[in-house]
């Protein structure tokens, strides 16, 4: 039993390996092809391999087979092989089929066949097909009345070639002209033609095979017989010489012009004058002008709607298709890949055909393939199907080539009166440049590379009308040395445009106008600086300040214009029913818009680097009115003793440093979140698809299926829908920031304001010389430095309104203000700042007596405590200020109309920026965002002079976060606070 079972496991064993191995096993063969068979070998197409040919045999034309050698005949087959047998000495020729032995009444071909004079043909066979002993040779008659002539294959008698008959009554063509198998007459055709083919790119000219065999006679048919196919084939001829003229009239396009004028009798087909009878209709005219009238004269008779009822967006294109003989072969409806070089679905192939849709699609293609797909052109007739029911009618597409040359000038590159406008083209050549044989590899092809097909709108039209659509085509010359690698680029596109005269002329009008309320807003920006810095003098200063406002506005002005511009295109275009606008096309149409971003970004970068170096020179002074509130003990030391004396207790300096602090903190502030405004326009973009609507057609589908065509992006309906977005957001998070936030959550400039009350500390801030803004946080408790449990009862005693209100004046709550002071003021200010200055200007200037900086920094500081607060308290007669409200003229334009001469002004602040709980510090605009025009917040950057610091405080608004041509900059407050 055991060995039982051990046989069954080594049998199962067995067999498991056996299995993996046949499974595993590979099977090679030897590479082989027809060409590596020698002479005596043929190509077995079942094998794939080379097999030895029989006795007496070698292997025929094709490769694929075996045949009997000269002076053997076929003795059996199978169809698989044969046999062959050697002719006996008496009947030494081979038949025609190869199965008999003949004696030949004649010599013998390279073949071992029997040879038959020229006019004869050679019959092997009787009436019966019985085979004959001895071959005969008949002559045929080529007289009346039989006109014969052997055929091809030389084995019987056949009526004349028609040209020949009609030449000289005979089949001899006689002293008439022989050409292409044909004879013609003398006729007005140059007798010597001129076969080259000009490549212009290449500066080659290259004698054509196909030229040199077709090119007289398909003339002279067409001329004399008036052969059509003849004469399609010579237009062919022209066409693939890039319908070009010149001075030599033997060429294929100057045969073309000759039988042009020469059947001028013959009148016109379709009631077309340039399209002449049994002619191919090639081209349009030489009149100056001429292209400019067939292009922009007269609009189709359709028009193109892009929704409702009446929905027309469809380009119905067809195609007459002929062979280089002249063939007709076929009508085709335009589509697909039959003018598209570039391989794609064709459901994408199919979006060029859609009007509006700008059509784009470029790829580069193996010179190989070419060869192999292309091996004869295809030449196409273009038109547009105007059929409407049992009315079938056609309209030819003019065609620009612009590889056509007259007189060795590319006649249609330049000036569209200059245009010589053309019929039918072809896609690739690689015919006309075979210079030694048909069958030979060509020298040069030439390939259609750039395919352009452009509709251009009716001005003023309402009802979708276009003019006729022109195709423009651009071929490129390939030079063959290595096909295998070598590369094409090709393109087709489909684009539409408009005449743009009219919106160039409406922005120029709103670039002037605004433009010129610009320089008024500038003058008055101007005006107020030299208000606000106490000088009366027009200098090279005032000159330079004004032009760095205008720039400034006129940046304003560029981003308003452009971002108009962009709306209206994104509207009017997306959202019309019949086509009556079309988008600006890339490149010279919009031009002028990438020009006007371009300014505003320039002139915006000037702006705010002015504003940088505005806020570089503004002084801010924390004026502590705490005072001491008793005496301390302190000791002084002299002549070895101790002598105790007392001195008022000093006053903290940490109350001051901590609403630095606080200031320092608050200065980038904004009412936008940029993290957030970035996300959700790329939300809103690319997730949501807002962007498809930038895409050049006329489509307002957010969400486009991944199969389908997506046409290029409008560079003005980008930025356009861009900077809406980016506006809309902003405006959205600044009503958010205003109205909720800042009422519901938390407003940090009311807070800052509250703890200047609280600390006993007002701000006075200089923007200008005598331009400022204050901060009045004088404590109504007398004072703030002290214990908790004190403060608890001062902020319980206010609550209850025990005690006065905080605001400058009595009985009022307003603590912000702006400032207007007199040049007296000001003088007194630097008077007390400059032992400060001196120290940090030039060494020579400084008072060595004067003492140590530190000391003077001390001095100057208390000083300017002093003082500032005694102005404030109108403790100084000569320098007394009054309280008024601003007016709203005033506050719109920016600029104080009553100049400070006596006294200083002190302008209350209003509840259009800060919220009415915070005590309507609107006037200290200096820290909050100006609306104008778009919204916009303006760089901050405030130097501060306290008492032993510098303080700089960076505060960047977002004056670039609502500039989509400017990038947003932050710079992070600095908390630099260095000892002197």
């Amino acid at each position: 039993m055991a060995t039982g079972m051990l046989l069954v496991c080594g049998l199962a064993l067995f067999l498991t390996i056996k299995s993996n191995l046949l499974h595993s096993q590979q099977f090679t063969i030897s590479f082989q092809r027809p060409s590596d068979c020698s002479v005596e070998q043929f190509y077995d197409i079942s094998s794939q391999s080379c097999v030895k040919c029989g006795p007496n045999q070698s292997t025929s034309a094709t490769g694929l087979s075996c045949e009997c050698v000269t002076g053997f005949r076929v003795l059996a087959t199978n169809g698989a092989s044969i046999t062959c047998q050697q002719c006996p000495l008496e009947k030494p020729a081979v038949t025609e089929d190869g199965y008999g032995c003949i004696l030949c009444p004649g010599s013998l071909t390279e073949q071992g066949t029997c040879q038959c004079p020229s006019g004869s043909i050679l019959v092997e066979r009787d009436v019966q097909g019985n085979p004959l002993e001895e071959a005969r040779c008949e002559v045929c008659n080529g007289a009346e009345p039989a006109l014969s002539a052997p055929n091809s294959y030389g084995d019987r008698c056949q009526r004349c070639q028609a040209s020949l008959i009609n030449t000289s009554q005979s089949c001899m063509c006689g002293s008439n002209i022989l050409a292409g198998g044909m004879c013609f007459p003398p006729n007005n055709l140059p007798t010597a033609v001129n076969p080259n083919v000009n490549y212009a790119e290449l500066s080659l000219p290259v004698q054509s095979a196909w030229f040199s065999t077709n090119l007289y006679s398909s003339a002279a048919a067409c001329l004399v017989y008036t052969n059509l196919t003849a004469c399609q084939a010579l237009g062919n001829m022209c066409v693939m010489n890039m319908h070009s003229f010149s001075s030599v009239a033997n060429d294929a396009c100057g045969l073309y012009n000759t039988i042009f004028r020469a059947t001028a009798a013959l009148g016109s087909t379709q009631d077309i004058s340039y399209w002449r009878a049994n002619l191919p209709w090639l081209y349009y005219g030489d009149q100056p002008g001429l292209a400019n009238r067939v292009l922009q004269t007269e609009p189709l008779p359709t028009g193109f709607s892009f929704k409702g009822r009446n929905r027309n967006t469809d380009i119905n294109l067809v195609a007459a298709v002929y062979n280089t003989r002249g063939d007709f072969l076929q009508w085709e409806k335009v589509g697909g890949n039959n003018l598209q070089l570039c391989p794609d679905t064709a459901r994408r192939q199919e979006a060029a055909y859609t009007f509006g849709t700008a059509y784009q699609e470029t790829c580069v293609l193996s010179v190989a393939d070419l060869l192999r797909v292309y091996a004869e052109p295809l030449f196409y007739d273009v038109f547009v199907d105007l059929s409407r029911g049992e009315d079938r009618r056609l309209l030819p597409l003019p065609t620009r080539n612009l590889n056509q040359e007259y007189n060795r000038k590319f006649i249609n590159q330049g000036n569209l009166n200059d245009w010589y406008l053309s019929r039918r083209v072809l896609l690739v050549d690689t015919l006309s440049g075979r210079e030694k044989s048909l069958g030979s590899l060509p020298k040069v092809i030439r390939i259609a590379s750039s395919i352009r097909i452009g509709f251009q709108l009716v001005p003023g039209t309402q009802k979708g009308q276009v003019f006729p659509p022109l195709l423009s085509v651009t071929y490129s010359d390939v030079l063959i040395t290595a096909p295998n690698t070598q590369t094409v680029s090709v393109s087709f596109a489909v684009y539409y445009e408009m005449d743009q005269t009219e919106a160039h002329m409406k922005t120029d009008i709103a670039l002037g106008v605004l433009g010129g309320v610009s320089v008024l807003y500038s003058l008055v920006k101007t005006a107020s600086w030299k208000r606000r810095i106490g000088s009366p003098l027009i200098d090279i200063e005032t000159v330079l300040k004004f032009l760095l406002f205008y720039a400034g506005d006129l940046a304003n002005v560029f981003f308003f214009i452009t971002v108009g511009t962009g709306l209206y295109w994104l509207i009017f275009y997306k959202a019309q029913h019949f086509v009556s606008v079309l988008l600006p096309l890339p490149g010279l149409q919009e031009e002028r818009f990438i020009a006007y971003v371009g300014c505003a970004f320039a002139l915006k970068t000037v702006q705010f680097l002015h504003k940088l170096i505005q806020q570089l020179s503004v002084d801010i002074f924390f004026i502590d009115w705490e005072r001491p509130r008793g005496k301390a003990n302190k000791t002084i030391q002299g002549n070895g003793n101790g002598e105790a004396k007392h001195s008022p207790s000093p006053v903290s300096i940490w109350r001051t440093y901590f609403v630095a602090n606080e200031w320092n903190e608050i200065q980038t502030i904004r009412k936008i979140s940029p993290t957030f405004q970035i996300m959700a326009v790329l939300f809103l973009l690319e997730v949501v698809g807002f962007s498809s609507l930038a895409l050049r057609d006329p489509w307002s589908d957010l969400q486009r299926p991944p199969q389908s065509y997506a046409p290029p992006y409008s560079l003005t309906l980008r930025y356009g829908l861009a900077a809406t977005l980016w506006l809309c957001i902003g405006l959205l998070q600044i009503i958010f920031f205003t109205a909720f936030h800042e009422r519901f959550v938390e407003d940090k400039i009311c807070q800052f304001v509250d703890l200047c009350s609280i600390s006993n500390i007002s701000v006075l801030l200089l923007s200008h010389r005598c331009f400022g803004y204050y901060i009045h946080g004088r404590s109504v408790h007398g004072h703030a430095d002290t214990n908790m449990e004190e403060m608890n009862i001062n902020l319980k005693r206010e609550a209850e309104s025990l005690c006065g209100q905080r605001g400058l004046l009595p009985n009022t709550d307003t603590q912000t203000f702006q400032i207007s002071i007199t040049s007296r003021l000001r003088l007194q200010y630097d008077r007390i700042l400059e032992p400060l200055s001196r120290r940090n200007g030039p060494s020579r200037l400084v008072d060595a007596a004067s003492g140590h900086p530190f000391d003077q920094s001390t001095k100057a500081y208390h000083t300017m405590n002093r003082f500032l607060g005694s102005v404030i308290d109108h403790a100084h007669r000569d320098m007394e200020y009054v309280v008024r409200d601003k007016l709203f003229f005033e506050r719109v334009i920016g600029m104080e109309f009553l100049e400070p001469m006596d006294k200083s002004i002190f302008y209350n602040g209003y509840a259009a920026t800060f919220p009415p709980s915070c005590a309507n510090i609107t006037s200290f605009s200096i820290l909050v965002p100006i609306v104008y025009m778009y919204i916009q917040y303006q760089a901050k950057v405030w130097s501060c002079s306290c008492h032993n610091m510098d303080l700089v405080f960076y505060q960047i608004g977002i004056s670039s976060v609502y500039h989509p041509y400017l990038v947003t900059t932050q710079l992070i407050a600095s908390n630099a606070i260095r000892r002197k």
